[in-house]
């Protein structure tokens, strides 16, 4: 009999070599997380990183300080200025507005007040500025129409065109100059006549007025000595038409003190 040969054992086979794109058979007892673990780390070592980009970076931060800088710089200023504001209106001193009463008052022109023109006197001499003129003693005063006036201590003078004088005296006794009165004497034609005469009794004479029928008036121009001693001369000029005339001696406040009233014609009395 043959003896037996001995078993030579198979020799050992090598190990496959593992794919890396299958998958491995998760069995019994496998470890998936150290297998993904190292498939991970295969592919990470194939990837080659491209450069950093370094300038880029440098850009965007240099921007991004510039436009921190322009706010900061912004609010700087908004808050400079709100101090100022406040500082100026706590210094500027307010005033309390008045109380409204109403619209705004609309200037009016004061109102025209009409005035009457004065009398017109019928002299050609100026008219006087003042109620009563003063003159000396023995002036001689062109009353117009070549008709002169003057005054005396003994009283009235006067003289025509034709030179004739007449006097009326104030101390023969038919005067009584401490009483308001009015005298009256008038020379003329058919052209108009001269008007004149004395008024006593007053220191404050204002105005001579010679009315006629139809009520015209005429004022006459006052003549007094120096030393207001109470009594004076007045005249006056009348045109045509004018006819008979009343006399009327007022005071400067307008009061009548004598009077020698118109007389009509044909008047029986």
């Amino acid at each position: 009999m043959t003896p037996a040969r001995p078993t030579t054992p198979p020799d050992p086979q090598p190990d496959p070599q593992p794919d890396p794109d299958r998958r491995p058979h998760r069995g019994a007892g496998s470890r998936p997380e150290s297998d993904l673990r190292a498939v991970f780390a295969r592919a990470a070592s194939d990837v080659t990183p491209g450069p950093l980009p370094l300038e880029a970076v440098r850009r965007a931060g240099r921007a991004h300080r510039r436009r921190r800088t322009t706010a900061l710089s912004a609010l700087s200023v908004l808050a400079a200025a709100t101090v100022v504001v406040a500082v100026v209106v706590a210094l500027t001193p307010v005033r309390p507005s008045p109380p409204a009463s109403g619209p705004a008052p609309v200037a009016v022109p004061p109102p025209v007040v009409p005035t009457s023109a004065p009398p017109v006197r019928a002299s050609e001499a100026p008219p006087d500025p003042t109620p009563v003129r003063v003159v000396d003693s023995g002036e001689r005063v062109n009353a117009g129409k070549g008709w002169k006036v003057w005054l005396t201590a003994e009283g009235k003078h006067w003289a025509g065109p034709d030179g004739y004088e007449n006097v009326r005296s104030v101390t023969d006794g038919n005067i009584d100059v401490r009483a308001p009165g009015v005298s009256h004497q008038s020379e003329g034609n058919p052209k108009g006549a001269f008007h004149s005469g004395l008024y006593t009794g007053t220191r404050a004479a204002g105005r001579v007025e010679l009315r006629n029928a139809e009520g015209r008036k005429v004022v006459a121009t006052l003549l007094e000595l120096p030393g207001n001693p109470g009594w004076g001369v007045w005249y006056v000029h009348t045109g045509p038409g004018m006819g008979e005339v009343g006399t009327a001696l007022y005071d400067r406040a307008g009061r009548l003190l004598s009077e020698l009233p118109l007389i009509p014609r044909g008047d029986p009395s």
